[in-house]
């Protein structure tokens, strides 16, 4: 058996973490169409014959509805990759995971490039292998 040491529990927890805080932002992207909610109630928009000549509020609810999509898909994928860090299994998923988050700002580029450069150890590499 090979035990050299790797940093995976690590990883595991900060890939918590990280889905966490991108749980919390997608707060951000539900009060974003509640705005918009607002904004499409305020009754200057509808003239005296009734028909609205373009509601705003329109835009904020899109907007706010396709983040909010994008936000739980990219914490569950996040929560879903510390789970299989913990069982060694789904390589290709962690690794594909990890490209992702080096699109999601600061944290998800540190969190993305260091665990690329871990799972790529041949050592590690073996720890999926078995599974």
């Amino acid at each position: 058996m090979n035990n050299q040491p790797n940093n995976l529990d690590t990883f595991r927890i900060l890939y918590i973490v990280k889905g966490i805080l991108t749980s919390l932002f997608a707060l951000f992207f539900i009060a974003y169409g509640l705005i918009g909610v607002f904004i499409g109630n305020i009754e200057g928009f509808i003239d005296d014959t009734g028909a609205e000549p373009f509601n705003p509020g329109i835009v904020f609810i899109i907007i706010g509805g396709i983040g909010l999509i994008i936000t739980v898909i990219i914490a569950i994928f996040t929560f879903l990759t510390a789970k299989y860090i913990k069982e060694r299994r789904h390589y290709n998923f962690i690794f594909v995971v990890a490209i992702l988050n080096c699109l999601t700002g600061v944290l998800g580029i540190l969190l993305g490039i260091f665990t690329i450069i871990e799972i790529t150890k041949p050592h590690v590499k073996e720890l999926f292998d078995r599974h």
